[in-house]
């Protein structure tokens, strides 16, 4: 099963930016994230949209790399 959900260190990998970036992006609203808890969390939808893309076309971080 996917998650539906990034950590903010995760979206900020993806988008080529560091873990202080993608917090201060995620502080300022640049990134969309909601809180569960303690938890700060980057709705995979929603940057999808961010980004002009589809849901599916966003890697899973979790999904292990087929070696070749």
């Amino acid at each position: 099963m996917q998650a539906l959900t990034y950590t903010v260190e995760e979206a900020g990998e993806l988008l080529g930016i560091s873990r202080w970036g993608a917090y201060e992006a995620a502080k300022r609203g640049g990134i969309p994230t909601i809180r569960l808890g303690r938890r700060l969390l980057v709705p995979k939808a929603r940057l999808a949209e961010l980004l002009g893309m589809a849901d599916a076309d966003l890697p899973d971080p979790n999904a292990e790399e087929e070696v070749a």
